[in-house]
């Protein structure tokens, strides 16, 4: 019971963070401007996004405009959108092999090791997942870093964190924390014995054999 319950946690924050990561590559907030200097503008807020950038303006209104060319975009950027696809992917598919290790589920029940297998190998996915979500917005956010701190970026072109950046975070770690909870439902290999040898037992002596 406490494996299992342990099982469902895992899969629970693992599955929680791979919606995160979901989100985090839709949501255009990867960055935001920063309005450091003395500049005035006409926009509330400038975000970007890995697929397109938006401007709201003070009236609430927000207008987004998708990137025209993907040969345009810089590779860095292109590499950050494979890695958190490949992480979506790779968590859509861990979410299907992990529900049928699952002990709660009818499927497979005739071999539970085999079951048991199943959901340390979904967890593994959920890990590797999580990796390449934590990889990406990793990179993502040390290139704004760079970009802000270097003295000979133009203070009206400077960008902070945005709040996809920190969903992101989040997210890749409760698919890595869940994937490790899965992975510790892993079947331990139960050490055989020789059987031991009882001692015989001596017949109980009736008396006949004395004279």
């Amino acid at each position: 019971m406490a494996s299992g319950g342990l099982q469902l946690l895992g899969f629970v924050l693992a599955f929680l963070g791979w919606i995160g990561i979901i989100i985090s590559t839709a949501m255009p907030q990867w960055k935001m401007a920063s309005y450091a200097g003395d500049n005035i503008v006409t926009a509330q807020a400038l975000y970007e996004g890995l697929w397109m950038s938006c401007a709201m303006q003070s009236t609430g209104q927000i207008q987004c405009k998708v990137y025209d060319s993907l040969l345009k975009l810089e590779s860095s950027l292109q590499a950050t959108r494979a890695l958190m696809v490949a992480a979506i992917l790779l968590g859509l598919v861990a979410v299907f092999v992990s529900v049928t290790g699952m002990k709660c589920m009818k499927c497979m029940e005739d071999d539970q090791v085999k079951k048991m297998r199943m959901a340390v190998f979904g967890g593994v996915l959920f890990i590797i997942a999580g990796l390449a979500a934590l990889v990406a917005t990793s990179w993502y956010g040390n290139r704004v870093a760079r970009a802000f701190y270097d003295p000979f970026t133009p203070v009206n072109t400077r960008f902070e964190f945005g709040s996809a950046l920190f969903i992101g975070w989040a997210a890749a770690s409760l698919a890595i924390l869940g994937g490790a909870f899965l992975c510790c439902s892993c079947p331990r290999r139960e050490t055989s014995y020789p059987p031991t040898r009882g001692y015989p037992k001596n017949a109980p002596s009736t008396g006949k054999d004395y004279v």
